[in-house]
């Protein structure tokens, strides 16, 4: 099976994706908090939608390659889920 290497702007996104998490929760964090004015919780809201976002085309891009690489190699089969032990543990 021959590797097919990601395009440079698929690789960007995918660090973009990273980066954009990272801010996001941060966001998150931020505004649970409570501690925030209602202009400053309104543009990290607006922020959070424009990451949200990014983020989304991120995972279109990854669910894409993912097709891509399953059609390219006609004997790949979605893992079966498998349970253990450890599934049971309480978070």
């Amino acid at each position: 099976m021959s590797e097919i290497a990601p395009k440079p702007e698929d690789q960007n996104i995918v660090a973009r994706f990273e980066s954009a998490m990272k801010e996001l929760e941060e966001l998150v964090a931020r505004m649970e908090s409570g501690d925030q004015p209602l202009e400053k919780a309104l543009e990290d809201f607006e922020r959070g939608v424009q990451l949200t976002r990014l983020c989304q085309q991120a995972l279109d891009v990854a669910e894409q390659r993912v097709r891509i690489l399953s059609e390219d190699n006609g004997d790949w089969e979605q893992p079966k889920a498998t349970t253990s032990a450890d599934d049971d543990l309480p978070l």
